[in-house]
C-alpha cells in the first residue's frame, strides 16, 4: 500500500495519517491483495476521518478481478471500476517484425492482453484506488506526481481534486491502448498474409476463431467502460452549484477532462470494431480465392476433358471390329487417325484458349 499527501506538491507518507489534510487531498493506492487484508483498518480510519465507510458490496467490486467497468455512487463517495486494455508484462518480445511473424506468436500476443480491472473510490479529500499485483499504472502516477514541481501547468499541474487524478489515470490507461493496437494490428496482418498465401490450405481456423473472440471480447469491454464514464458524467452534472468561481472552474475541468476521456474510450471502440470488420472481410475475401481458385481447377478439367472427348471419339470408332472401315487396311491409316486426332486436339485447344479457358487471366 502506497500512501500519497497532494497538496502543493506530492508527498509519499510512511502510514496511513490520523486526520486528513487540510489543505489538498490523500491517494491510498493499494493492490487488490493489500486491500483484502487491510479493509478493517481502511473502514476504520474512515470512520475517523469523518468519511462514510465502503460499502460491503462496493467492497467485493473492488476487490473482485473479473467486474465488468461501471459507475456507482452514495451520498459519501463515488465508485468507479475501469477495466484496463494493455500487453500483459512480458509481452513485448511478442511484438513481431513483418518479415519473420509466425501464426504461433500471433497467438501468444493475442493472448497476451491484460483487461484487469482497476478500482476508485473518490471521496471529496481522498481517493482510494485497488490495482492488480505490479500495476505499472500506479507506479507510473506516483513516480509522476513525486516528480511534479509547485505550481505547474496543463498536464505537469498538481491534480486538485481526486476526481481529477482519477480522470488522470483513467485517460492514462485509455491510451495505453495505443500499444495494444500495434501489437493487434501486427498480429491480424500476420493472420492475413497466411490466409492469402500460397499455403493458405493450412491456415489455423482454431487460431483465428480466438482471434475474432479476443476482439469480441476488447469491444464488449470498450462499451463497459464507455457506459461507465458516460454514467460519471451524467453524475457530474448533477453535482450541487458551485458557490465560488474557483470552484467552477476546477468543475468544468472535470467536465472537459471527462469528456476527453470519452472521446478516447470511443477512437478505442472505431478501431476494435474495424479490426473486427477487417478480420472479418479477410475470411469472406479468404473464401472467395478458395472459391475462385475451385472454379479455376473446374474449368481447366472440364476443358481438358472437352479436348479429350473427341479424341476418344475417334480412337472408339477405329477400335471397333468391322473389316469395312476406312483406312483400316491402308497402310498409312494410322498416320492418317494420329494426324486427324492432333488436328482436332490442337484446335479444340486452340479455340479454348481464345475463349480464355485455358487463360490465368480472366
Amino acid at each position: 500500500m502506497r500512501i500519497f499527501l497532494i497538496a502543493d506538491t506530492c508527498t509519499e507518507l510512511d502510514a496511513l495519517p490520523d486526520h486528513l489534510p487540510e489543505r489538498g487531498f490523500l491517494w491510498v493506492a493499494s493492490a487488490r491483495r493489500e486491500f483484502e487484508i487491510g479493509v478493517p483498518v481502511l473502514q476504520s480510519r474512515l470512520h475517523q476521518w469523518g468519511c462514510g465507510p465502503l460499502v460491503d458490496l462496493h467492497v467485493s467490486d473492488l476487490l473482485s478481478n473479473q467486474l465488468p467497468s461501471h459507475f456507482d455512487y452514495t451520498s459519501w463517495y463515488d465508485l468507479m471500476v475501469f477495466r484496463r486494455l494493455a500487453a500483459a508484462p512480458g509481452s513485448s518480445e511478442l511484438f513481431l517484425d513483418e518479415e519473420h511473424g509466425t501464426l504461433a506468436s500471433a497467438r501468444r500476443a493475442l493472448q497476451a492482453i491484460d483487461t484487469s480491472p482497476v478500482g476508485f473510490a473518490v471521496y471529496d479529500r481522498l481517493l482510494m484506488t485497488v490495482h492488480p499485483a505490479d500495476c505499472q499504472v500506479r507506479e507510473h502516477f506516483a513516480q509522476r506526481l513525486l516528480q511534479m514541481p509547485a505550481g505547474g501547468n496543463g498536464a505537469s499541474r498538481i491534480p486538485p481534486s481526486p476526481a481529477d487524478l482519477m480522470l488522470r489515470i483513467v485517460n492514462h490507461m485509455v491510451d495505453s491502448y495505443l500499444e495494444l493496437r500495434r501489437l493487434l494490428t501486427r498480429q491480424l496482418a500476420t493472420l492475413q498474409q497466411e490466409l492469402f498465401g500460397p499455403r493458405s490450405r493450412s491456415v489455423d481456423w482454431q487460431m483465428l476463431l480466438e482471434s475474432r473472440n479476443t476482439l469480441h471480447m476488447l469491444e464488449d469491454i470498450c462499451e463497459d467502460q464507455r457506459s461507465a464514464v458516460q454514467e460519471w458524467i451524467d453524475a457530474l452534472d448533477e453535482w450541487p452549484p458551485e458557490a465560488d468561481d474557483h470552484a467552477r472552474r476546477e468543475r468544468e475541468l472535470l467536465r472537459v477532462r471527462s469528456r476527453d476521456v470519452l472521446e478516447h474510450i470511443e477512437r478505442v471502440l472505431g478501431h476494435v470494431r474495424r479490426l473486427e470488420s477487417s478480420i472479418e472481410s479477410a475470411v469472406q475475401m479468404h473464401f472467395s480465392a478458395v472459391g475462385q481458385r475451385t472454379n479455376d481447377i473446374m474449368r481447366t478439367l472440364t476443358v481438358l476433358t472437352a479436348i479429350f472427348l473427341p479424341l476418344n471419339l475417334v480412337t472408339g470408332i477405329f477400335g471397333m471390329n468391322f473389316d469395312a472401315l476406312p483406312l483400316i487396311h491402308a497402310a498409312d491409316g494410322f498416320w492418317a487417325a494420329l494426324a486427324l486426332m492432333l488436328a482436332l486436339g490442337i484446335g479444340l485447344s486452340a479455340f479454348f484458349w481464345r475463349k480464355r479457358y485455358l487463360s490465368s487471366h480472366h
